[in-house]
């Protein structure tokens, strides 16, 4: 598909598409919630600004949805793959409800040059915005695992991110990607410090907490669920996050998620059906499994990663974001992208 020339024409092709998966209401959603602004059909336009209730994802309506949709690579590799272009294939032709954008703090990320990956967010979430997704705002803290070492750009970044978009309401904010090492007392403490820089700004933004090793709930290094039902962040509208990797995270990951979902809110910010580097052969079969388990109990999910990365976890084939054009449909696709796109598209049951 051509790249759109416009927020009109892009508003009319979504008006004639199927609505996207979190359609999970097809009403139009209240005044003020953002529906002049949100192409027709669009996810944002029937659903509204989220909220957390109880332990799902409502929309402005109170029903459970269930958002899916992919996160881009680390900006300072790939934002040629975030361009007009890909986000209306994004929007049009896969139908996805939601993009994660991934800022590294480091790895020649955001310590290097904040003022640029600062800008590049604003970009990107205004860019997402105009074809009515929701936009996940991720802090990509990964390596050092302890999330206090980035706490002071943390409230930096958050502070401009809520402040020029905290009125939106498809904007979530994902306060910490992967905390590592640290107990889950350690990650609490950073998100009761980050999240009243949102609330500034954000009084109702939904904020997602990343969980003790790697964002499993502590699977990865020995604990579960547990230890955050018995000491939640004290804050309202607040998800937890998982993440999983199909061809390495196998039984005991897949019952934690299980279990926790019906005990916390919980939004899976990032999976892949390969292996936990996003590398190797595909296990299609462990990943339905996941699938089926989040549409079962209205998870959200968001898969890794949109790019054209030669890894196997990458959607596109390499080459694709530097031609910037043919992304849609599945011809600039490998397998683990045409496989993901046609689970995006599948709308959910209701």
């Amino acid at each position: 598909m051509a790249a759109l020339t416009s927020t009109a024409l892009l508003g009319a092709l979504l008006a004639l598409a199927p609505t996207a998966g979190a359609g999970a209401a097809t009403t139009t959603a209240p005044p003020g919630a953002g529906e002049a602004t949100a192409p027709p059909g669009s996810p944002v336009a029937a659903n509204g600004p989220l909220e957390v209730c109880g332990v799902r994802l409502c929309n402005s309506h109170g029903t459970a949805v269930q958002l899916r949709g992919m996160s881009t690579h680390g900006t300072q590799w790939y934002a040629q793959c975030v361009t007009d272009g890909s986000l209306d294939a994004l929007a049009t032709d896969w139908r996805a409800d939601v993009l994660r954008v991934s800022t590294y703090v480091q790895e020649d990320g955001y310590e290097t040059d904040p003022r640029r990956f600062t800008d590049l967010v604003h970009r990107i979430v205004e860019q997402a915005s105009d074809r009515g997704m929701y936009v996940i705002v991720d802090w990509h803290m990964l390596s050092p695992g302890d999330p206090h070492h980035n706490l002071e750009r943390a409230r930096t970044f958050f502070a401009e991110i809520a402040e020029r978009h905290g009125d939106r309401p498809n904007v979530l904010y994902e306060i910490a990607n992967e905390p590592n090492g640290v107990s889950w007392s350690r990650i609490r403490d950073y998100a009761e410090q980050v999240v009243p820089v949102i609330r500034d700004r954000d009084p109702d933004g939904v904020v997602l907490v990343g969980t003790r090793a790697w964002s499993s709930l502590g699977v990865s290094e020995g604990a579960d669920e547990q230890e955050i039902v018995d000491a939640p962040v004290r804050a309202d509208n607040i998800m937890y996050t998982f993440h999983f990797y199909a061809a390495s995270h196998r039984e005991e990951y897949l019952a934690t998620l299980s279990r926790a979902a019906d005990r916390l809110p919980v939004f899976v910010t990032e999976f892949g059906t390969q292996d936990y580097s996003g590398e190797g052969a595909n296990d299609f079969a462990m990943a339905q499994r996941y699938l089926d388990l989040m549409e079962q109990k209205k998870i959200s999910w968001v898969n890794w990663n949109f790019s054209d990365d030669h890894r196997s976890g990458a959607v596109f084939r390499p080459g694709t974001c530097a031609a910037d054009s043919g992304w849609a449909g599945t011809s600039a696709l490998k397998e683990a992208g045409v496989w993901i796109r046609d689970h995006i598209r599948t709308p959910d049951d209701f």
